[in-house]
């Protein structure tokens, strides 16, 4: 018996390649975990049918001593980046039956390397929301406690990995998605430095801020991923090229706390948690400084102001001529009209918030204010960076929800207070499992490095989740 819970990416590798157990045999356990769980959890919106196909085709290339350290890895996929020939929706009833044309670059990159994909798992519609309660095909549990969110947008990523239906997957990160889930579900998120992944294949919402990450048990996986889905690619105009080697890498590396911006609004759990854990950094060697980021109390402002914005543009080609379902009306602007309406309520919230931030009379008062102040929180960032390695706040400020607590979108938006700055910013962000509160709910704290040192920031990862 192959015991998942264990498992890691580096761990099954050896496993396979010393002949332990088969691909196959791993993708039956995975299967199996699927079959058991998933009418509960809601994690998969669907698993392919050529799993098995797949797992032989990786233990050929193990027996043929051909395997890289992801061959035969089984992988969940979030259903809003393109596998092609597979069906792709973004959990959303407006492309309900579209069939994916291409491989995302990150898809290709991982099917090269020869991971087995296992199915498409659950979102928030259009990545838009952080608990997964916005998806059309329904709320994703959390394996913890299933009466509660698995945070979001991928919490489908985030539970295939916490609850061994999967033993690593790809999440979208605009604002928090990747790193909000893994905190909730007790595992690892990395939204790496805009641009280092390629968003060629993702369906995209905020094109300025979106970015495709790993969610994995371990930093040291999330990095064996990141280096395999990283790099330059032709189809995306934004990419950056990062160095291959660790650089100033520190046994004593300083981390910088925001203090003035953890005051307010924090569950008294979290806070202590996230106290404890710095206590822990510092006796590994870590030195803990204190900084100020004034322009951080902007950040949720600006990005429920220019995410809506980018959403209102990307999401008009769903019209019902190109891509989906169409429903008919009485005339051409009917159906328009008709087809639109399949959106979910929270992607309809947004894209009306998007375009009345960029119409005539509102354009200078909000968008370009809020552009701006992105600029203004990118310098802050710049100058806290000169003095410190890397900066650490909670991933959350409280733990998972229960399922249909928050009824204001305020609220909600609420949860996202700390995340959505790395975005803005364009730096990569990690969340790491810090603890669990009394009643076994896990939590998270955040670290962020400046743009361009994901490794680095992966490797003190690593090095503090060990701590």
């Amino acid at each position: 018996m192959i015991e998942l819970t264990e498992l890691t990416i580096k761990k099954a590798h050896d496993d396979l390649v010393r002949g332990r157990y088969s691909v196959l045999e791993l993708a039956e356990a995975y299967l199996a975990e699927i079959e058991k769980k998933n009418k509960r959890l809601n994690s998969y919106l669907e698993v392919f049918a050529d799993v098995r196909e797949q797992a032989q085709e990786a233990d050929k290339k193990i027996k043929a001593g051909k395997a890289g350290i992801l061959t035969g890895i089984p992988f969940a996929i979030k259903d809003n980046i393109l596998i092609k020939g597979r069906h792709v929706g973004a959990a959303s009833k407006i492309l309900e039956g579209y069939i994916a044309p291409y491989d995302a670059t990150a898809v290709a990159k991982l099917k090269d390397a020869g991971v087995i994909f296992l199915g498409r798992v659950n979102c928030d519609e259009f990545a838009m929301g952080g608990s997964t309660e916005n998806s059309a095909y329904g709320v994703t549990r959390n394996p913890h406690d299933e009466s509660r969110v698995a945070g979001g947008s991928s919490g489908g990523s985030a539970v295939a990995v916490a609850a061994d239906l999967a033993l690593a997957a790809l999440g979208s990160d605009t604002g928090g998605s990747v790193r909000l889930p893994a905190s909730f579900c007790g595992v690892v998120g990395f939204k790496p430095t805009y641009g280092a992944v390629s968003r060629s294949g993702l369906i995209a919402y905020g094109s300025s801020l979106d970015c495709i990450g790993p969610i994995a048990k371990t930093a040291d996986d999330a990095g064996i991923i990141f280096d395999c889905i990283a790099g330059k690619d032709s189809m995306d105009a934004t990419f950056v090229e990062l160095s291959v080697t660790n650089h100033s890498l520190s046994t004593s590396p300083k981390i910088g706390i925001p203090r003035s911006f953890l005051k307010e609004g924090i569950d008294k759990e979290v806070l202590d948690n996230f106290n404890e854990t710095l206590g822990k950094m510092k006796k590994a060697g870590a030195e803990i400084i204190e900084v100020e980021l004034p322009t951080l109390q902007y950040a949720l402002a600006v990005y429920y102001i220019i995410a809506p914005a980018e959403a209102s543009a990307n999401l008009a080609r769903y019209d019902g001529v190109r891509f989906g379902p169409r429903r008919e009306g009485d005339s051409l602007m009917g159906d328009y009209i008709a087809t639109r309406a399949l959106f979910g309520t929270e992607v309809r919230r947004r894209i009306l918030l998007g375009t009345f931030v960029l119409s005539s009379g509102y354009y200078d008062a909000y968008y370009e204010k809020a552009c701006a102040a992105r600029q203004a929180i990118y310098v802050d960032f710049a100058r806290v960076f000169e003095k410190a390695d890397i900066i650490a706040m909670p991933t959350s400020s409280a733990p998972a929800w229960k399922i249909g607590a928050k009824v204001s979108p305020l609220e909600s938006y609420l949860a996202d207070i700390f995340t959505v700055t790395a975005n803005l910013a364009g730096i990569p962000a990690v969340s790491i499992p810090s603890g669990k509160t009394a009643n076994g709910l896990p939590l998270g704290i955040q670290l962020l490095a400046p743009a361009g040192d994901d490794r680095r920031l992966l490797h003190y990862a690593n090095t503090f989740s060990q701590s």
